[in-house]
Order: structure tokens, then sequence, then C-alpha cells
């Protein structure tokens, strides 16, 4: 949950570490998060593991990848 609109995601931090980068967070965050479709069976079910390791939900297929997209 977001603490306030301006700032999304990065809310959390409070006062800390400034606006620029909150709103850079934010975008990384944003693209981490959202669902990307596996190139295995096609539908979007694609999570990230740990950093650069990627799973699909629906067909168990594991992709080796980018850090926050998996390509």
């Amino acid at each position: 949950m977001s603490k306030t609109k301006k700032v999304g995601s990065s809310g959390r931090y409070g006062a800390r570490y400034g606006r620029t980068l909150k709103m850079k967070i934010v975008d990384v965050e944003k693209t981490q998060k959202k669902k990307h479709r596996c190139p295995t069976c096609m539908k979007p079910g694609l999570k990230r593991v740990s950093s650069g390791i990627w799973a699909c939900k629906k067909c168990g297929a594991k992709i080796a990848g980018k850090a926050y997209k998996p390509s």
C-alpha cells in the first residue's frame, strides 16, 4: 500500500533519500512487479524468484533474464 499519491510505493522511506531517488525506485518496482509473459507458454504468469531468475506460475518454466525485467 502506498503512503502518498506523489511517491507511490517508495513512500515507505518517509523524508529520507530525496524525491529523485524515490521516483527511480518507483519506476524499477513498477517494471519488476508487473505481469510479464512467459516465452514458453505465452501466458502472463512470470514472476521474479531472485535476481535474474524468473519462474512461470502456469507452466513452471524457469528463465534467466535481467535483474528487474525478464528480457
